[in-house]
């Protein structure tokens, strides 16, 4: 049995903050606001997976309100999710993960992020795609207010 599952995160750009997106530190003079590392891709990931399988979604999981939250990293509550996903029989095919930026340039950056979320996940980094976009200035990314993240994902009953 296959299912699909499809997230979407947004947070606020802020000085004094790391940059975090799939897991890798990207320089830039703004980072995301959040309760945990803010990592939109990895957390809209984490939803697309959490909902093909029917398992909720990442607030219900870990909560912001939840001190052990603060500041975490969101590729370790990946392997969290995966490892929710196992013990309920199924398994990632493949993802895929659309970070909207108006800055930083992300091209760089995207080989290694798609190698760290191939790790978390446990599969192979060709199993993995993350891309990047503008919004041509539309919208709070392109007004470098926040930065976006979708992600659609393939479960499979493992």
């Amino acid at each position: 049995m296959m299912r699909v599952g499809h997230g979407m995160d947004m947070h606020r750009l802020v000085p004094g903050r790391r940059l975090v997106l799939c897991g890798v530190e990207v320089p830039h003079e703004l980072g995301l606001l959040g309760h945990s590392d803010a990592d939109v891709a990895t957390h809209a990931l984490m939803d697309a997976l959490l909902g093909a399988a029917a398992l909720g979604d990442i607030g219900a999981l870990f909560p912001d309100t939840d001190e052990q939250y603060r500041g975490a990293d969101s590729v370790e509550l990946l392997k969290r999710v995966c490892a929710l996903l196992r013990s309920q029989g199924y398994a990632p095919v493949n993802v895929d993960v659309t970070i909207a930026a108006q800055r930083p340039k992300l091209r760089p950056y995207i080989e290694r992020m798609r190698q760290t979320l191939a790790q978390a996940l446990g599969v192979d980094a060709a199993q993995v795609s993350v891309k990047a976009t503008t919004t041509e200035g539309l919208g709070p990314e392109g007004a470098q207010q926040g930065i976006s993240a979708q992600a659609v994902c393939l479960i499979e009953r493992a």
